[in-house]
């Protein structure tokens, strides 16, 4: 069954991982992706360890479903084969650095003349503007944004996030815009250019903490893994490991209290609304922990959740993974056959007419460049994706 996003055509020009994760996701909907990349292939390539055989997994998890074409954009038979691809294209993509595509006949404006429809998405680390002189790197993002002073130990050093949290999200509001985009297009005939940025991504990302600033003046602070807003919403002792309890509102805390045998606490003036609660955090934690020990993480896992209080086991990757199984949720999707196959993590979201494709396995460097020359060669249509 063919995905949503059958018949659209999309030039990628990005690389590493913004941009190939955005790619991968309308690949997944079943875009056509022609991933463009240099004689050298994509950095990600070379990003190892892990591998799976001699390719990096950092590289696999992010390019299924798009074929490979290795251009040289210094040599001009090259370039004018990119620029073909791209008047061919219904979706543009590229995270140079704003105005890099210029200089091949590849920029917004260019592709526009040869191909009014084209929908233009460009990603860039701090917009085309007065910050398109600074490189974009994800960690340099997690530091100006705010994002490290935000996380580790109150009294200890900014720490990053254990994952580029930035790029993946510039990536899923890249796919936002070209979806928003290419709607527009089916009311009107008009393609745009659409522009994300990572410092715009993560300033809306930081959501609650943005708003302490913008809305309140305040500065928030780390706080290691506690909720300025919120308690109990953090990691609190058990028996043996530590639990992940989210009781987020009145009601789910009355139902913890009444799970942990302690129901007298909820109607406590002093705990019974959650800026009480927030505010009397110290003395309330060590009440709750006090009954918490008495049973494991696993066994109060499976009693608060039958409860109705939001909580989990704290997991290395391995058991998110098995949880997920357990779930039903199926996170784990082969693409590929034989020695090709590859294991990759399921598209996040679920269709029920138009399920996500998984055809093409991550393609090896310019596995498709002969096939993909000979047809951007060959007589075309209207600049449309025909």
């Amino acid at each position: 069954m063919a995905g949503p996003l059958d018949g659209v055509l999309v030039a990628d020009f990005s690389r590493i991982l913004a941009g190939p994760y955005a790619t991968m996701l309308l690949a997944d909907m079943g875009a056509e992706v022609v991933k463009v990349e240099g004689p050298n292939g994509d950095d990600t390539r070379t990003w190892m360890p892990p591998t799976r055989g001699e390719t990096s997994t950092y590289y696999l998890g992010v390019n299924r479903g798009k074929r490979s074409i290795a251009l040289d954009l210094r040599d001009p038979d090259d370039v004018a084969v990119a620029q073909e691809l791209a008047r061919r294209a219904d979706v543009v993509i590229e995270n140079l650095r704003p105005g890099g595509m210029k200089k091949y006949g590849l920029d917004y404006e260019t592709v526009r003349g040869a191909n009014p429809g084209v929908v233009y998405a460009s990603i860039s680390g701090f917009g085309s503007g007065k910050g398109a002189h600074v490189p974009g790197y994800d960690l340099m993002v997690q530091a100006i944004s705010g994002l490290m002073d935000l996380t580790g130990d109150p009294d200890g050093e900014p720490f990053r996030a254990g994952i580029s949290v930035f790029d993946v999200m510039a990536g899923n509001h890249a796919v936002i815009g070209i979806l928003a985009a290419l709607r527009h297009r089916d009311r009107s005939g008009e393609g745009q250019h659409v522009e994300c940025n990572l410092l715009s991504s993560a300033l809306t990302g930081l959501v609650n903490h943005s708003s302490a600033w913008v809305a309140g003046g305040v500065v928030p602070h780390r706080m290691g893994n506690a909720h300025p807003s919120v308690f109990p919403y953090e990691p609190l002792a058990t028996a043996d490991d530590d639990i992940i309890i989210a009781a987020a509102n009145d009601g789910q805390f009355r139902k913890l209290c009444e799970a942990l045998g302690i129901p007298e606490v909820a109607d406590d003036e002093r705990y019974a609304r959650n800026a009480d609660r927030t505010k009397n955090r110290d003395e309330l934690r060590p009440i709750l922990v006090g009954k918490l020990k008495e049973k494991t993480a696993v066994e109060w896992f499976d009693l608060l959740v039958a409860a109705g209080v939001p909580c989990g086991p704290i997991q290395s990757i391995d058991g998110g993974f098995a949880m997920a199984e357990r779930f039903g949720l199926d996170p784990v999707v082969e693409v590929g056959e034989g020695e090709r196959a590859v294991p990759t993590t399921r598209h996040p979201i679920r269709f029920s007419a138009t399920p996500a494709v998984y055809e093409l396995p991550p393609p090896e460097l310019d596995e498709h460049g002969a096939d993909l020359r000979t047809w951007l060669s060959a007589a075309t249509g209207d600049g449309t994706g025909e």
